[in-house]
């Protein structure tokens, strides 16, 4: 799925942004203080503080009971606070709280919303929750790319569509827009692109990655792109490593797409794909970056770039867009057959450094929120955020590289 609306619901889209008024917009998260939702907040303009719009309250028995914070003494409004109101609630994972938990504090949040007059809840939620349980173990549920075989429906036998719920728990709850970013599924985008009818927006992150590619010197090329290769671990990933080729504007960058078969659990046979655009040897002594769409244990990353290392590249740069990584997932990743990690904060939790462990020595990790401001208020109709960063850097001072671009002031890493 793209970023915009579908044709059939972009009329209907411009006639609400012709009437938004930033006043009419409030941005909250879902825990207290989270750090992402208040940038996101503060690079759309939103001058009032998170804390100030809404408390989070856990009852004694556990349960939690959002309230929106409206003035003690205005009886007149009661209920009625939010009329007219767009509310936004950004939602990322953390360590103090669970997704499951984060989950249902989504459906209050929005439900609060909807009772007290808010006009429309939007979703801001850069790592889908659910979305790797995106089919069940019957053919009908889940719309998957290729034919399901026997092994896959078995793969879900005995569990629930989980990722289906989700939407229609969101949908029950008051949510109408729903944002994420580069989600893998082709089942959920297809379902939440349904479930709420255009507006669904699944942002690709094209523009981050092809600027940092081209403006700092995690690679090196030459003007037309002599010297660079991107390549797509699989079939799966292949359109959005294609696109950013596309998007790069380099005509003599190279592109190769690999295959790999699962022999097993959590093992896989990896080989060049009969439909690369390049061959191995086409890409010997090339600076190689290696996209994928999330990370877990590592072993499948690992294995991929060991296999690239036997053609001799020049560097070896893995781009992941959610870094999953557990603690096995770090460990394997320090392999000195991946020379840097480049990554977003959808999962803000990659900032810790102890989080990052060995890997801070190779990663950077370029964040978000001002380009997701930007991509909310251009869906919102809202005035576009001051400034033309689309992101902010962060990379351990263990890292040794140095970015060639000249920034700007309002362009300076983080």
């Amino acid at each position: 799925m793209g970023r915009t609306p579908s044709q059939a619901a972009r009329g209907h889209e411009k006639a609400i942004q012709m009437r938004r008024d930033p006043a009419d917009v409030i941005i909250v998260g879902n825990y207290s203080d989270d750090p992402f939702a208040i940038d996101v907040a503060y690079a759309v303009g939103q001058q009032v503080d998170i804390a100030d719009l809404i408390g989070m309250k856990t009852f004694a028995n556990s349960e939690f009971c959002p309230r929106f914070i409206s003035d003690e003494h205005d009886l007149s409004r009661i209920g009625q606070h939010l009329a007219g109101k767009t509310v936004v609630i950004v939602s990322t994972s953390t360590h103090q709280v669970s997704r499951q938990n984060l989950a249902m504090r989504n459906l209050l949040i929005a439900r609060a919303a909807k009772e007290n007059g808010a006009r429309e809840v939007v979703l801001v939620e850069p790592d889908l929750f659910y979305s790797a349980q995106d089919r069940g173990p019957r053919r009908e549920p889940g719309e998957t790319q290729l034919e399901r075989d026997e092994a896959d429906l078995k793969k879900f036998d005995g569990q629930p569509f989980t990722a289906r719920l989700y939407a229609e728990m969101l949908e029950l709850a008051g949510v109408d827009r729903v944002m994420t970013v580069h989600n893998h599924s082709h089942a959920v985008q297809n379902m939440f692109s349904r479930r709420f009818e255009g507006r669904f927006h699944n942002l690709m992150p094209y523009e981050i990655y092809c600027d940092y590619l081209r403006n700092s010197d995690i690679v090196s090329f030459g003007q037309q792109g002599e010297g660079l290769a991107l390549c797509a671990p699989d079939k799966g990933a292949r359109d959005f490593v294609q696109e950013m080729w596309r998007q790069l504007g380099l005509p003599r960058a190279r592109f190769v797409l690999l295959d790999k078969e699962r022999t097993g659990e959590r093992e896989v046979q990896i080989k060049l794909h009969p439909e690369s655009e390049h061959s191995f040897e086409e890409i010997r002594g090339h600076d190689v970056v290696l996209f994928d769409d999330m990370v877990r244990t590592g072993s499948t990353v690992v294995k991929t770039c060991q296999l690239l290392k036997q053609i001799q590249p020049g560097r070896i740069v893995f781009g992941v867009t959610h870094f999953y990584a557990s603690d096995e997932g770090r460990l394997k990743m320090a392999n000195t057959a991946i020379d840097e990690i480049l990554t977003l904060n959808t999962m803000p939790a990659v900032l810790n450094r102890d989080e990052q462990g060995r890997l801070r020595r190779k990663m950077v990790v370029l964040k978000i929120e001002k380009w997701l401001a930007r991509n909310l208020c251009d869906v919102l109709g809202l005035p576009a955020p001051q400034g033309k960063a689309l992101y902010q850097i962060d990379m351990s001072s263990k890292n040794p590289r140095f970015r060639r671009k000249i920034w700007s002031n309002d362009e300076l890493p983080g």
